[in-house]
């Protein structure tokens, strides 16, 4: 679509009315109605399920891996690119617009709702298993080398700082903008009005809009699964409660039933609270480890594990590699795909906490803020593992290869065992609610056409649908679970990929447009 002044003779389709629901029926009823049956056919189908995901992970990873690993380049280095540029400058809403939020609470939504559970799973356990190689080594260093701990971190830190970043900054900054200054409603069709017009309320923008919601799902039931076993296994350690797929689903169950409540209450006194309130546990607890672990080790590694970052930032990121391809493709190419998967999600929930920010603002804090406690969390749970490793501390004296106890596992060497790994169970589990309670606010404003007024029962409905992806892929997975949702997340990316790219030259076409022809959007405003 190229001519922006001709008369719009198509206009945002609207909902239906449907036993007290307010929803766009195509992107609700086929998103809704393909993840159920997914869920019946994992549930009787168990092993033809298992191996069906196990052959879509392996074709992704083998023929796509590149793709990947180009992408997450080419989205930061554009992100670098509007920072510096006169883009910059606009405002998200206009130049009248005032943020809704304060920027600490700002920041900890943003966070808490991106990264929670991730980095609680494999805050300690990332660096200690890069360093140990019991799941192999980036780059095929020789394992507990001088290069296998530089790298331990500085690879750790590279899944979780300004590449996965860009991704959530790409699909976030598209949504405000289009939807803030160009007035179109708050949903993944909307970023690609420059590029299709009006043939985005039609099938085209409904096709959009569901690969967005599945992506989610299944980006959400990896993190909820991780979380769920991670969970389990602090159940095991601290009460003996057998960590069986029961369990786990049992775990998920009653996540999804505080999230339910969570949802009923909304976006300002639900997820904002629980946000600050995970941040604030989450600082305890990095105090704590920073505190009763190596002190002076863990501070003194700050400084040089950013060095090293930015040193091994080309190497990590070289899509041609042999030596540790295992490695890249079970680690990195897994990591790329849940961010993608993730960021439908994500980068509509920032969008919708970040009006009245400049578009240097977002990006410099959605790209920076995470690196930087990234770079903090990781340095420290990792070190205090690796230490405990080196100087052959209890039961992380021995690589581990369940990394779901590699927390636990190190805490019990510190202070008050018992307490802090109940604390670090809680605030798991209030990371999991988080995590649940704002997609489903997410996938609900996709399935509304955008609409964040609508009844809560449809938050709720996408709540139980969550859950339920979540467990039929553990009980599908079976005793490979872990891998099963690690494959739903990595099939689900695949699509969606393509859908980033042409958001990225969308959003670039979006801001010159509104910088050097502004004329061209007199027929989007008023919407």
């Amino acid at each position: 679509m190229n001519n922006f002044n001709s008369t719009i003779e198509s206009k945002p389709r609207k909902n239906i009315q449907f036993l007290g629901l307010d929803i766009n029926s195509s992107v609700f009823f086929t998103s809704s109605g393909l993840a159920i049956i997914f869920s019946c056919l994992v549930l009787v189908y168990p092993e033809a399920s298992n191996q069906l995901l196990s052959d879509s992970r392996n074709f992704v990873v083998s023929r796509f891996d590149t793709l990947f690993t180009l992408c997450m380049s080419a989205f930061t280095l554009i992100i670098f690119f509007l920072i510096i540029s006169p883009f910059g400058k606009i405002t998200l809403g206009g130049k009248d617009s005032s943020p809704e939020f304060g920027f600490l609470s700002w920041v900890c939504m943003l966070f808490a709702a991106g990264v929670g559970i991730g980095m609680t799973f494999y805050g300690a356990a990332e660096p200690l298993s890069y360093y140990t190689g019991v799941f192999g080594t980036p780059l095929n260093v020789i394992p507990q080398s001088e290069e296998a701990y530089r790298l331990a971190f500085s690879a750790t830190i590279f899944h979780w700082g300004i590449n996965a970043w860009s991704v959530y900054a790409v699909i976030g900054l598209s949504l405000a903008f289009f939807s803030y200054n160009w007035k179109l409603p708050l949903t993944i069709r909307s970023i690609f009005y420059p590029l299709l017009g009006d043939k985005i309320w039609g099938w085209q923008g409904d096709l959009i809009d569901i690969i967005a919601v599945l992506a989610t799902l299944f980006g959400l039931a990896t993190s909820l699964g991780l979380g769920a076993q991670q969970a389990s296994s602090g159940l095991y350690y601290l009460f003996g409660i057998p960590n069986t797929l029961l369990s786990q689903s049992l775990v998920i169950i009653f996540i999804t039933a505080v999230a339910i409540f969570s949802v009923f209450r909304g976006l300002d006194k639900g997820v904002k609270v629980l946000s600050n309130i995970n941040i604030g546990l989450a600082l305890l607890l990095l105090t704590f480890v920073v505190i009763a672990g190596p002190t002076y080790k863990i501070i003194s590694t700050y400084g040089g594990n950013l060095v090293s970052y930015f040193q091994d930032l080309t190497e990590l990121s070289n899509w041609n590699r042999s030596d540790d391809q295992q490695w890249y493709r079970d680690w990195t190419i897994f990591y790329w795909a849940w961010w993608i998967s993730w960021s439908p999600f994500v980068g509509m929930f920032i969008a919708r906490i970040s009006k009245g920010r400049t578009i240097r603002e977002f990006l410099t804090v959605v790209m920076f803020a995470p690196l930087l406690f990234c770079l903090i969390w990781f340095s420290s749970f990792g070190e205090a593992a690796i230490f405990q490793f080196q100087e052959g501390i209890g039961k992380l004296s021995e690589p581990v290869t369940d990394i779901s106890l590699v927390l636990f596992y190190m805490l019990d060497n510190l202070l008050f065992p018992t307490f802090t790994s109940l604390f670090a169970l809680f605030m798991l589990v209030l990371f999991f609610v988080t995590s649940s309670d704002s997609g489903s606010l997410v996938i609900n404003t996709i399935t509304s056409g955008g609409k964040d007024n609508t009844p809560r029962i449809q938050r709720v409905i996408w709540a139980i649908i969550q859950g339920l992806i979540a467990v039929v892929l553990l009980v599908g997975g079976g005793s490979y679970a872990l891998s099963a949702i690690q494959s739903g997340a990595i099939s689900m990316a695949l699509p969606f990929i393509f859908i980033l790219i042409a958001a990225m030259f969308s959003l670039l076409r979006g801001v010159y447009i509104e910088v050097y022809d502004p004329h061209k959007m007199e027929d989007t405003h008023g919407r």
